[in-house]
């Protein structure tokens, strides 16, 4: 792994439908803060509606507002804004708010997927998501970097420096060179669908087309960006590690045909097979063999789909960013305190 940042993911996954939204929230910034005193770069947060057992965040920039005025020295990130649901002034105006009083520590994913459910709910559901997304990421794009919006007058606050931290989710070659060609950074999914043909196939074998469109298709001298995101839960003892992905599985499994999105698995086994999980030496083992990763500028781990408890997950980042990160060549900022 050549990464220079490491990032933590959260979906902000409410696991008990009993628990209140307030209390996810805190264990996500409880989470975020340790993430920041070890030393990770970047926070990245989900936004998903209607359905909490596959991300309870349908308000990032609210949350990531708050993120940033409590930590002072992580970057957030949004991975992603269905960008398709959205208006894209409003989110150029929300995006350069939060980027000021970040201090520039946004980054912005864009992404144009999204739940059944939720294209449903914005009364989307039969419109063509690629052509709609495509528009709204040019009128988003057009406002960040200065053009004006009507007449003479640009987006206020005016966001300077933000274009160049846009970033592109997708599943697709295509989308990866259109990305490129935007000079903008790539995000990589932590799951991949698979082609019927090849159902066999890692998942790092599946995104290394997609990295490769991507290179192909920068402008020259533009300096590449790619966001590997990845399913990392780490514990001292590998039974428990099996035992709590196991588990967390078996439950993403009962919840995953309701939410209408890309992911299908069919068993435990198969909602596992792109997730690393074991102790620190085990889950470096696979790691080192994510070819995709080799290429990847931002290495994001996220405990879902394992998602093993407020505990757990907490000793996973500290184990993630102790034992795991550095034996991949990470070393943390210089600037972080101990």
């Amino acid at each position: 792994m050549t990464a220079r940042r490491l990032g933590f993911f959260t979906r902000l996954v409410r696991t008990d439908p009993a628990e209140a939204a307030a209390g996810v929230y805190r264990q996500a910034l409880d989470q975020i803060e340790l993430a920041e005193r070890l030393g990770y770069d970047t926070a990245w947060v989900a936004q998903h509606h209607l359905d909490p057992a596959e991300g309870g965040l349908p308000s990032p920039f609210v949350f990531l507002a708050h993120v940033a005025a409590r930590f002072p020295r992580i970057r957030v990130g949004t991975a992603i804004v269905t960008l398709a649901l959205e208006d894209p002034i409003r989110v150029a105006e929300d995006a350069a708010v939060l980027d000021e009083l970040s201090g520039g520590r946004l980054e912005l994913g864009f992404g144009a997927g999204g739940s059944r459910h939720a294209f449903e709910l914005f009364e989307a559901a039969d419109l063509d998501r690629q052509r709609l997304y495509a528009d709204k990421l040019a009128k988003v794009t057009a406002a960040l970097a200065g053009t004006p919006l009507i007449g003479d007058r640009g987006l206020n606050p005016p966001a300077p420096g933000l274009r160049d931290r846009l970033w592109q989710a997708t599943f697709s070659a295509a989308g990866a060179a259109r990305a490129g060609r935007a000079g903008d950074g790539l995000l990589l999914s932590k799951a991949q669908p698979r082609d019927p043909a090849a159902p066999a196939a890692t998942l790092w074998e599946i995104q290394q087309p997609l990295v490769d469109a991507y290179l192909d298709a920068l402008p020259p001298g533009v300096e590449p960006r790619i966001g590997a995101s990845r399913g990392v839960f780490v514990a001292d003892d590998h039974a428990a590690a099996r035992a709590l992905a196991e588990r967390g599985a078996a439950r993403f499994l009962d919840q995953l045909g309701r939410n209408g999105g890309p992911e299908v698995a069919d068993s435990v086994a198969e909602v596992l097979r792109d997730i690393y999980f074991g102790t620190p030496d085990e889950v470096v083992e696979q790691l080192a063999a994510d070819v995709a990763l080799r290429h990847a500028t931002d290495f994001i781990v996220q405990v879902h789909p394992v998602d093993p408890g407020h505990a757990a997950t907490l000793r996973s980042i500290e184990l993630i960013a102790t034992k795991v990160a550095p034996q991949l060549g990470w070393r943390p900022d210089e600037r972080t305190s101990s």
